[in-house]
């Protein structure tokens, strides 16, 4: 018989009251109430037990070998209760204990490893353990506080906070631009070196359009595809080609002049829908502090506009 749906905390409690006093109306006293309040508790704690806990006469009340027996558990019950209500108490005054991250593994790697230092030493009772990956993570099923995602948001089963939204720049360096005639528009891409990346669902398709005119997709015969983001970035910083990338993956370089923005006067991506830099969690009406303050940290480190996204050399003004 399953009898832990008719015991509560505050009968346990009376019980070790009345275990170590011996007596019903001091420990009614000490708690507030009335000696038959208590005596009422104890019975229904026995009732749900099984088991008299008590010898009850005029002058004491005398624990029954059940009820020492049962005062070592109940005693390790509230302990245990105590150190759980302290150990919340804590968290709620300072981010403590473990937070499970989860983000794409370019990204991770670039605007989250690097700021991770930092976090800990804020957040010095904070325990931080982040997964890198590229699959599909969701927050209900995996054993994961906080996921950066970057896409179209539209699971609103979950919590988001924006952090950003994501932008494709076009980008060769000073050294193929030097080599190549100037790229004229979208159309002349097909007289171009391109490096495309191939991702699980084939290669990106390159998008361009201009003000409020539809998306325009312009097939390139790429000279080098390859599923590896880094690969394809070490070729273009080399002068191989042409690559289209997100900002976060090539703003220090378009910043450093290593790598020249292209074709400016045109929006460029590889989806039609805005992609969003976000951290969600699951949907819950009060997220952990330790949440919270993970996501301030990188709100306050990204910065608004995101600092990979800062003013960046075009290729008029290098050429």
């Amino acid at each position: 018989m399953d009898i832990t749906g008719s015991i509560d905390m505050r009968a346990l409690r009376f019980f070790l009251s009345v275990f170590d006093a011996q007596n019903f109306s001091v420990v009614a006293r000490r708690e507030g109430v009335s000696a038959s309040v208590v005596s009422r508790t104890i019975l229904q704690l026995e009732d749900a037990l099984g088991q008299q806990l008590f010898y009850r006469n005029t002058r004491a009340v005398i624990p029954t070998e059940a009820g020492r027996l049962f005062v070592n558990y109940a005693r390790t019950i509230d302990n245990q209760f105590n150190e759980a209500r302290q150990m919340l108490l804590e968290r709620s005054l300072e981010p403590s204990g473990l937070i499970r991250l989860n983000a794409p593994v370019f990204f991770g790697q670039r605007h989250i490893a690097p700021w991770l230092a930092g976090l800990s030493a804020r957040y010095p009772q904070l325990e931080i353990e982040l997964t890198l990956t590229d699959d599909y993570v969701d927050p209900h099923r995996t054993a994961t506080d906080l996921i950066f995602r970057i896409g179209t948001l539209t699971d609103s089963s979950f919590h988001a906070r924006v952090l950003g939204t994501q932008r494709y720049y076009l980008a060769a360096s000073p050294a193929y631009l030097a080599k190549h005639r100037p790229l004229t528009g979208p159309e002349a891409l097909s007289e171009h070196h391109c490096l495309v990346y191939r991702g699980s669902a084939g290669a990106n398709r390159w998008l361009f359009r201009q003000g409020i005119h539809p998306w325009i997709h312009y097939p390139v015969m790429p000279l080098l595809s390859s599923n590896n983001a880094d690969t394809l970035l070490t070729a273009a910083l080399g002068g191989m080609g042409i690559v289209l990338f997100p900002d976060w993956l090539i703003g220090e370089h378009l910043q450093s002049g290593k790598l020249v923005r292209l074709l400016e006067e045109y929006e460029s991506g590889i989806n039609t829908a805005p992609q969003h830099i976000a951290a969600i969690y699951p949907n819950t009406r009060h997220p952990p502090l330790h949440v919270r303050a993970v996501i301030d940290y990188f709100v306050h480190v990204y910065g608004s506009p995101l600092y990979w996204q800062a003013d960046t050399p075009s290729s008029s003004e290098v050429q």
